[in-house]
């Protein structure tokens, strides 16, 4: 149903007693006309809130806005919530944004919405392209967002008029709160009423936008007895006796809306306020709420009473077709009880694109509704399902009515209650579904039809209730029969749910058994592939020797062709990688499960295998390679409507790479994008401590240990280890930070258990976890002969993995812990590792330690070029703390640092790229150097920076030229 915008159903009156609201109205006004204007507010708020019970005017203060706003020449969009329309997700986002909607045919609605279109569609009432499509509910709330502020831009100034917000679905005041505070950046103002002490509880996040940063609401108060005694004579006269008035006030509590009814009343009877008019007035009084407005009712007939109630079951915008076919009346009828009942002052019409018919007031429709008698009501509503299907309003408007009816056990309804459902989730809004799938169950279900009932009811309640998901999966398996393709999908939700709520080992029981008892043999390779997963990232995993063993001979016998293989490679490529086997060995199992395409949004498989696939490149020094899929799958997530989890996992993630390429600004900014969307959607506790742990090495790594330190403490990191395994370890991570303020001893101490937990898992590779690198720094000072033995054993791991970055990474500690002119070799080998790989910030480290140590053996050329190099690699990472100690060793070496020799740049010279392609021909670097007329130190320092430039080692590089800019000619 099309809602136009809500008019002022009586004739406009004076406010009176509301100078107060009045003025924080035109305030908020000529705010927003400066706003418009391209000034900054006088006051940061672009939100105005009137609160009060029943009957105090709100509604006619929003009214008034309305007229203020209209002379003003400013757009108006109204939306209101209603008793009985709290069901229907979004609705009060359709009343706002359908009215301009309506105005554009098909090809301007698609342009107006862009790339949101499939997204938001659903939500705003429209027919989607893609209606497989599921979008999350962050995503939604941002293509809202992205709707309302293009809406700000166009129709600018824009006020929003919300009304009766306690009445509102739960999904628009979802939007709302998210999206109020962004208004006071926007030439619009979001005008608001709502009874405060009725808000939901689910509301909270609403109400709290409210009442901070200096927004408050304007609580109303009754009118005095002198504002009542001025309602009353503006209607009869100035003659109204002060006795007359008096008791006017007294028999109306100074509600507003019960005097200017009143008023409007003694008016129709002619009456002057004289003392002897007192019973009439009483009896007047009783008439326009409760008991006496349903006597005046009744007073009408019986076919009027009949269409009240229909309007009242319906529901605003009432169709007046629809009320007369509910009602059993004809139309001519119908026609003659509108008429009544907007004499009577209880219906009047709704203004606005879908016309029809509404009650003058929320009132009047709450007490002719709960007049109905219970049985009455029951029928009306389940007449009313049928009606609005048929007249083709979907099946969410069906199921509103639906869900006031008793079970009955009829099939149709579980139909109905299962497409609202469908409807519902591609709208984002999986609330709306879990409750019309919960009264489907209750109806209840064929007994064939319960098991994908109770999955669907699951994939509700998975972003919700993950407790609750897995209770209804673990009751579907139970069922007899159930086809083994929903089996399995049944099994993957409950295998998923159960590790969102911290119980991997479960997860990782349920695939195995599944595993055994499946016969088709594809389906029982994705249960042991979903048991690898869920056994990989459990950190108490008992026997992970035992599990690398199966899944490397699973793998061996595996070519790629199905999904199902890619995903046991791709594992089998994740597990190679942490267990620190040959980085060859690795990457080949990469390019297998990539071969046929891993998808980041497959609703039954999840993307933690796409994700730990891509990730592999990273630590295998291709990170260029990482950034490419990482690019491709939050595109795709974005494309279909994961913007929670998903994309937080994403954007984190993303930042990792650039932390480990050494674009640490770059790395900080996408880990706060990370943080920021994980902090905002609901369930998205391991994606935070993804982002806090790579948040705070990279702040670490800027220098910044106090900003490190104040992160750490916001989220009590540090304090709890989470079951699964997190990447970067959360302990390593801490105790990172612990060195960084000088608290040797207890990093060593969490350190040494992390050393223990993962020697005893397998995960041998430093590249993936480098504790026994920090373990060393940490008890050099006291036991320098142990940290040298970690330093050698972590070198040896990086061998056998084989990426340069870690090789250089670890030489570079080694040589720290030795010291003395006996590192000068080992920190020598560490640049020169360092210089092959793509690790920029990792190379600043080691060549600013070199030129140290070579400055404390009387080096002062050599360690001048080092440090020199050192501190443009640390400028040019965002590392400033290494900077400033690049300075200070200068400086100790008495040399001046020099002004930097090149801006920085992320594309490759003409030179770099004749460099780069000589070498990717297998050119040795003397026939490099002689072609190009350089020195092999030369080309060597011109290769280092095409690695670092391009993401890649020498093994990748090739790959990666073919998707490089070339340089401009």
């Amino acid at each position: 149903m099309a809602h136009g915008s809500r008019q002022p159903n009586t004739e406009p009156r004076p406010l009176l007693e509301r100078q107060r609201e009045l003025h924080a109205l035109d305030s908020a006004l000529s705010d927003l006309r400066d706003a418009a204007d391209g000034l900054q507010r006088a006051r940061p708020s672009g939100l105005l809130a009137f609160t009060g019970p029943a009957g105090l005017g709100k509604t006619a203060l929003l009214t008034e806005a309305r007229a203020r706003a209209a002379a003003r020449g400013f757009t108006v969009l109204s939306a209101w919530g209603g008793e009985k329309e709290q069901e229907p997700a979004f609705r009060l986002v359709r009343q706002l944004i359908q009215p301009t909607l309506a105005t554009m045919d098909e090809a301007r609605r698609r342009d107006f919405l862009g790339s949101w279109y499939d997204i938001i569609a659903a939500a705003l009432g429209l027919e989607a392209t893609d209606t497989a499509r599921a979008p999350d509910p962050t995503a939604v709330r941002d293509g809202l967002d992205w709707v309302m502020t293009r809406l700000a831009a166009m129709k600018a100034p824009l006020v929003l008029l919300l009304d009766d917000l306690h009445w509102a679905d739960l999904e628009s005041l979802g939007w709302l709160a998210s999206f109020a505070p962004r208004a006071a950046g926007l030439p619009l103002l979001l005008i608001t009423a709502y009874r405060p002490d009725e808000l939901p509880p689910e509301a909270a996040p609403f109400r709290t936008v409210v009442e901070r940063h200096g927004n408050r609401p304007y609580p109303l108060a009754r009118l005095s007895a002198a504002g009542v005694a001025r309602i009353v004579r503006n209607e009869l006269g100035e003659g109204a006796e002060d006795e007359f008035c008096d008791e006017c006030w007294s028999v109306t509590g100074g509600s507003p809306f019960e005097t200017v009814e009143l008023a409007i009343r003694l008016g129709e009877r002619n009456l002057k306020g004289a003392q002897h008019e007192l019973p009439a007035m009483r009896d007047l009084a009783t008439a326009v709420k409760g008991p006496g407005l349903i006597e005046s009712l009744r007073a009408l007939g019986t076919t009027t009473v009949r269409f009240a109630h229909a309007a009242a079951v319906l529901g605003p915008p009432v169709s007046q077709e629809l009320a007369a076919t509910l009602a059993v009346i004809g139309s001519e009828d119908a026609v003659q009880a509108t008429e009544k009942l907007r004499a009577a002052r209880i219906l009047t019409d709704a203004e606005g694109p879908g016309g029809g018919l509404e009650f003058v007031h929320p009132l009047i429709a709450t007490t002719i509704y709960r007049s109905i008698p219970s049985s009455l009501r029951v029928g009306l509503h389940d007449r009313a399902a049928e009606a609005v299907r048929a007249a083709g309003f979907g099946p969410t408007a069906a199921a509103r009515h639906l869900l006031e009816v008793p079970c009955e056990g009829r099939p149709e309804v579980v139909a109905c209650l299962r497409d609202a459902a469908r409807e519902y989730l591609r709208a984002g809004a999986p609330e709306a579904a879990r409750r019309v799938l919960s009264r489907a169950l209750q109806e209840p279900p064929l007994p064939e039809d319960r098991a994908a009932l109770l999955h669907e009811l699951a994939c509700s309640t998975f972003l919700i209730e993950p407790t609750a998901t897995v209770s209804h999966l673990q009751e579907a398996l139970a069922e007899p029969g159930v086809d083994p393709r929903l089996r399995a999908s049944i099994v993957y939700r409950l295998t998923q749910a159960l590790a969102h709520t911290d119980r991997l080992a479960e997860a990782a029981t349920v695939s195995a058994d599944e595993a055994r008892l499946a016969t088709h043999p594809r389906i029982r390779l994705r249960m042991q592939a979903d048991h690898f997963v869920w056994s990989a990232f459990r950190a108490d995993e008992p026997d992970s020797f035992a599990r690398s063993r199966r899944l490397a001979r699973l793998a061996e016998r595996l070519t790629g062709r199905h999904l199902e293989e890619r995903y046991i490679l791709g594992l089998r490529a994740w597990d190679a990688m942490v267990r620190g086997e040959p980085r060859q060995t690795v990457l080949g199992c990469a390019e297998e499960a990539l071969r046929g395409g891993l998808s980041w949004t497959d609703e039954n498989r999840g993307f933690e295998v796409p994700v730990s696939v891509a990730l592999v490149f990273m630590y295998c020094d291709q990170p260029r390679r990482a950034e490419e899929l990482f690019t491709k799958g939050m595109a795709e997530c974005e494309r279909m409507g994961r913007r929670g989890s998903h994309l937080a996992q994403g954007q984190t993630l993303l930042g990792y790479i650039r932390y480990r390429r050494g674009c640490l600004p770059e790395a900080e900014e996408c880990v706060r994008a990370g943080l920021r969307t994980a902090n905002r959607v609901a369930g998205a506790v391991p994606a935070q401590w993804f982002a806090i742990g790579i948040l705070i090495q990279t702040l670490l790594a800027r220098g910044r240990t106090a900003d490190a330190r104040q992160l750490a403490d916001s989220y009590h990191f540090g304090e709890v280890v989470p079951n699964a395994v997190i990447y970067p370890d959360p302990r390593t991570v801490y105790a990172e930070l612990l060195l960084a303020e000088g608290r040797h001893d207890e990093a060593e101490r969490l350190l040494s258990d992390v050393g223990e937990w993962l020697d005893a898992r397998g995960s041998r590779n430093p590249s993936w976890c480098p504790w026994q690198l920090h373990l060393a720094s940490a008890v050099a000072p006291t036991a320098p002969d142990r940290a040298l033995s970690l330093a050698r054993d972590a070198v040896k791991r990086a061998r056998d993995f084989g990426a340069a970055s870690m090789i250089g990474q670890a030489l570079r500690v080694q040589a720290e812990v030795t010291g003395g002119a006996a590192a000068l070799e080992l920190h020598a080998e560490a640049v020169d590792h360092l210089e092959q790989s793509p690790a920029s910030y990792e190379l600043a480290r080691a060549q600013v330690g070199h030129g140290a140590a070579l400055s404390r053996t009387g080096r002062v050329q050599e360690a001048a070029d080092q440090l020199y190099r050192g501190l443009e690699g640390a400028v040019h990472c965002g590392a400033e703390a290494l900077a400033a100690r690049a300075r200070e060793e200068l400086s100790a070496a008495g040399l001046r640092p020099l002004p930097l020799r090149y801006a920085q740049a992320d594309t490759l010279s003409a030179q770099e790229r004749r460099t780069a392609e000589l070498a990717v021909q297998g050119q040795p670097v003397a026939v490099i150097a002689k072609e190009l007329r350089l020195t092999e130190q030369g080309v060597r320092q011109l290769l280092s920076c095409v690695y670092r430039k391009v993401g890649t080692d020498a093994a990748g590089l090739a790959k990666a030229l073919e998707s490089f800019p070339r340089p401009p000619s």
